[in-house]
C-alpha cells in the first residue's frame, strides 16, 4: 500500500497540469517497454530554459516505477527546487543507455527491443 501512495503522489502532480516554474520533467527508461530500470528528473527554472538539473535513478533488478525509495527520493528532489508543475510520460520512451556514453552507434547493443522502433510510441519503423 506504500509503494502506491508514493506513485500516486507523483501521478497526481503530473495530471495537475501546468501550474507555472519551475518545472520537473519525469521520462523512465528500460530494456524493453514492460520494465523501466531508469528514471530521470530535469528541473526546469523558466521558459525558454533548458533543464539546468538533471538527476537519474536506477533500479536493477526490479522496476524503478514500483521502487518505494526512488519515488520518495523524486518527490523530495522535487520539492528542494520548489517544483511548481511536473510534466510526466505514462511509459518507458525508450533504452537507459546513454549513447556516447554507455555504448557507441546508432543503437545500443544490449536493448534490442528499441533497435528500429519510434521510443515515443512504441511502434516498429519501416
Amino acid at each position: 500500500m506504500f509503494r502506491e501512495q508514493a506513485r500516486k503522489r507523483l501521478t497526481k502532480k503530473a495530471k495537475k497540469g501546468f501550474r507555472g516554474f519551475p518545472v520537473a520533467t519525469v521520462a523512465f527508461y528500460g530494456p524493453d517497454n514492460h520494465r523501466a530500470s531508469k528514471v530521470t528528473v530535469g528541473i526546469v527554472l523558466a521558459e525558454n530554459q533548458e533543464a539546468l538539473e538533471l538527476k537519474r535513478w536506477f533500479a536493477d533488478p526490479g522496476d524503478v516505477r514500483e521502487d518505494v525509495r526512488v519515488a520518495e527520493e523524486v518527490l523530495a528532489y522535487m520539492e528542494s527546487f520548489g517544483v511548481r508543475s511536473v510534466a510526466m510520460v505514462d511509459r518507458i520512451i525508450g533504452c537507459p543507455h546513454e549513447e556516447g556514453i554507455d555504448y557507441q552507434g546508432p543503437t545500443c547493443p544490449l536493448c534490442s527491443y528499441w533497435a528500429g522502433r519510434d521510443r515515443w510510441s512504441g511502434e516498429s519503423i519501416h
